[in-house]
C-alpha cells in the first residue's frame, strides 16, 4: 500500500492573496477587557488624581 499524504500548503498561499493580506487594525486605545483587576483600580484612582499637582504648579506662577 502506498504511504498517504502527510502535510501539503500547495496553491494555500494565492488563495490568502486573493483578497489580499491585511494588516491588523490598530486602534487609538487598546480595549482593558481582561487586564489584572488591581492595575486597572489603581490606573482609576491615578487618572482622578492626575491634574491635582497642575494646578498647585499653576497657582505658583
Amino acid at each position: 500500500m502506498a504511504k498517504s499524504k502527510n502535510h501539503t500548503n500547495h496553491n494555500q498561499s494565492s488563495k490568502w492573496h486573493r483578497n489580499g493580506i491585511k494588516k491588523p487594525k490598530s486602534y487609538r486605545f487598546e480595549p482593558l477587557k481582561g487586564v489584572d483587576p488591581k492595575f486597572l483600580r489603581n490606573m482609576r484612582f491615578a487618572k482622578k488624581h492626575n491634574k491635582k499637582g497642575k494646578k498647585r504648579v499653576e497657582g505658583k506662577k
